[in-house]
């Protein structure tokens, strides 16, 4: 059996494919001034399009979604025609690294927990030259905390992504692919527990009766489970941060 594919078929009917709130897109969104109906915002990783949703239920913006997934994509537009939000939000099948639009065509990029695809610094260097001058930047990564963390918690998230690193050093980054910072915060409990790690193990029974039990969906199941267990043990330590940040004018690429 296909990993990708049960991926996307444990994933695809929930809100969120990773953790976020409607408070925490709100937040990030506050920082971003003077958005209107000639505003447009490009959605990078999209999923499902929790965040797609608020955005336009939040601004009068013209939202472009964008994901590898057309699963994920047809269930953006499910919510956002039960929302009556189509004539606001398109969505195109597209790789985060290899983008079609003009330049300078963006007023806001959004992307939330999506960007360690490619890596953060690839993403922000990548994407900065779709921004008009004035856009603006927000992004989800998972970053750590504190200085220092334990060993087990260390190993096991530099395994999965070895960009991972303190926020300070984030801004570092952010500053160094041309942007100006504006602000930052961390995601809070909501964002894992409830919105991201519940709903997949309440899901998880019939997931494993849907596919006979068979011996790789158990396996798969229990590496999230072991995921889940990791940020109840050591979530003083590391979270998603939200980064938002201003285009800088004066930047000139080394």
């Amino acid at each position: 059996m296909d990993l990708l594919e049960l991926i996307l078929e444990y994933h695809k009917g929930n809100q969120r494919q990773g953790p976020g709130s409607e408070e925490a897109t709100l937040k990030a969104l506050s920082y971003i001034p003077c958005l209107n109906e000639k505003s447009r915002i490009l959605d990078i990783g999209c999923g499902t399009g929790g965040q797609t949703i608020t955005l336009a239920k939040n601004t009068a913006a013209q939202i472009t979604a964008v994901d590898m997934f057309p699963q994920f994509l047809e269930m953006l537009m499910k919510n956002a025609k039960e929302n009556n939000l189509t004539d606001r939000i398109v969505a195109e099948e597209m790789l985060m690294e290899s983008l079609t639009f003009k330049e300078h065509s963006f007023d806001v990029i959004w992307s939330e927990g999506a960007v360690y695809n490619i890596g953060f610094e690839k993403g922000l260097s990548l994407w900065r030259k779709y921004l008009k001058e004035d856009g603006y930047i927000a992004v989800s990564e998972i970053s750590w905390l504190t200085g220092t963390r334990p060993e087990e918690i260390e190993q096991y998230w530099v395994n999965l992504y070895s960009e991972i690193d303190t926020v300070e050093n984030k801004l570092a980054v952010i500053e160094k692919c041309g942007y100006e910072i504006v602000s930052h915060f961390a995601l809070d409990d909501k964002c894992w527990i409830d919105n991201y790690y519940q709903p997949l193990i309440d899901n998880s029974e019939e997931f494993l009766k849907k596919y006979n039990y068979a011996d790789e969906v158990k396996d798969f199941l229990e590496q999230g489970k072991i995921e889940a267990d990791m940020y109840n043990r050591f979530k003083d330590y590391y979270s998603y941060v939200f980064y938002i940040a201003k285009k800088n004018r004066s930047f000139v690429h080394q």
